[in-house]
């Protein structure tokens, strides 16, 4: 047994047989065969560190560097260069979760102002930190509902993201919380169906720009939520609030978000991170942690965590959520994006998503190969159909070096046929029309 790996294989055998498993290959039945590498690495028993980093680089070299077209909750936006290099100082990188505040100053401050911001765009009273991504922190809103209605029943739109509704599902299940669906009529929330519905509900969890880009209007969804007494919670893209009307505008009670669209790299689907913001009304149902400003003994301004109504600090059995890590590293590389491109910047980037992405929406239209699906306003996401065979289309494209639009029958077999595109600001017209092409020679 090596040095290092403390376990015997008399040790991990006992550990299996503890769990019902015979082999450690059996822990990971649950991956499908299809992500699996299938391969053997053929690693000899020992390298130099030269041989050893060229070893990982030619692994590394096989991922494909794609120009992505392709969005539905994780975007292609630009990383400014600052951010990795002031992420990477070791103040920053090696900082622990900041209990005592005397020694912690610097990273209380850095949450304080991405709780500023994250207010700042949603109109919201109070933001949290410490939420794992958009998905988990829309599951914590949901028990926040629960609790504060005392009504055990969540409704959701089927507008929204089907990875987010999914974890919403999975949260709800252990929770007891019977969860309902509400239909969609072209692309957006029915409200017929929602008024239905919203009897005895804590209330509904809708998305603005919803899972096939649109924009939604909330006003009349936010009238029957709340003359029902109930709760609107809002899941959103935060780096669009600065184009649409924000949560607080529609009346929302709860706003969540995935921050990967303010400069996060898509890195094979995280290191993310989410956010939670509320009213003022239901700031003590908040999980995770809340960092508030003061006046130390010599009156000069201090960051303290003023809130953090979980269970490591009250009653396990009164904590409204066990969520305890701390994503404070990634909310400081949203704070430092959100910082770096000022509210100008933020404008420009949805001014040249929106410009790319209605100008793909027409040169598609124009192969004759596609039709509009939803007449509805949308920023920089859409949703077309198509007679090509969507299995072909992406093979060809992924020959070009381009990851095309998300197939919607993969998830929906109702939505056969239908391709949600998404355009940032880093793509390139000439880009737009190297898929354009690869799309019309299709037969």
């Amino acid at each position: 047994m090596f040095k290092y790996f403390p376990h015997t294989e008399q040790d991990i055998k006992v550990m299996l047989d503890k769990i019902g498993v015979k082999t450690i290959e059996e822990l990971f039945a649950e991956i499908p065969e299809s992500l699996r590498c299938g391969c053997d690495y053929d690693v000899p028993s020992s390298m130099s560190e030269i041989e050893l980093r060229r070893h990982f680089a030619s692994i590394a070299n096989k991922n494909a560097d794609l120009v992505v077209f392709r969005g539905a909750g994780s975007y292609d936006h630009y990383t400014p260069s600052i951010i990795p290099a002031l992420i990477s100082r070791e103040e920053f990188l090696t900082a622990y979760t900041p209990y005592q505040p005397e020694i912690a100053q610097g990273t209380l401050q850095y949450i304080f102002e991405f709780q500023s911001m994250i207010t700042d765009l949603t109109g919201m009273d109070v933001s949290n930190a410490s939420m794992y991504d958009g998905p988990t922190a829309t599951a914590e809103a949901m028990f926040m509902a629960v609790s504060q209605t005392k009504q055990n029943k969540i409704l959701i739109s089927k507008t929204v993201n089907p990875n987010i509704a999914k974890v919403v599902e999975t949260y709800a299940k252990y929770r007891d919380i019977k969860l309902e669906y509400v239909n969609q009529t072209n692309g957006v929330t029915d409200a017929a169906d929602l008024s239905a519905k919203m009897i005895g509900a804590s209330g509904i969890i809708v998305q603005n720009p919803n899972f096939f880009g649109i924009i939604e209007d909330y006003t009349e969804v936010s009238q029957i939520v709340h003359d029902q007494k109930g709760i609107l919670i809002m899941s959103i893209d935060p780096s669009t609030l600065l184009t649409i009307k924000t949560p607080k505008e529609f009346g929302a009670d709860i706003v969540t978000g995935e921050c990967q669209s303010l400069g996060v790299p898509m890195s094979f689907g995280g290191a993310y991170v989410g956010f939670l913001a509320t009213t003022e009304k239901l700031i003590r149902k908040m999980p995770g942690r809340i960092c508030g400003v003061t006046n130390d003994v010599d009156g000069k301004r201090a960051f303290v965590l003023t809130l953090q109504a979980r269970e490591q600090h009250i009653r396990r059995e009164k904590a409204n959520s066990n969520i305890c890590s701390n994503q404070s590293l990634m909310a400081l590389w949203v704070t430092i994006y959100m910082s770096t491109m000022g509210k100008s910047g933020l404008v420009e980037v949805n001014r040249q998503s929106s410009a790319g992405a209605h100008y793909l929406e027409q040169q598609l239209i124009n192969t004759k190969r596609f039709t509009k699906v939803y007449h509805q306003p949308f920023l920089k996401e859409f949703v077309l159909k198509t007679d090509i065979d969507p299995k072909k289309m992406e093979k060809a494209l992924l020959k070009q070096g381009i990851l095309g639009g998300l197939h919607l029958g993969d998830i929906d077999k109702a939505y056969q046929g239908h391709i949600l595109f998404c355009v940032t600001e880093k793509r390139s017209k000439a880009e737009i029309d190297q898929l354009v092409q690869a799309i019309e020679v299709l037969a």
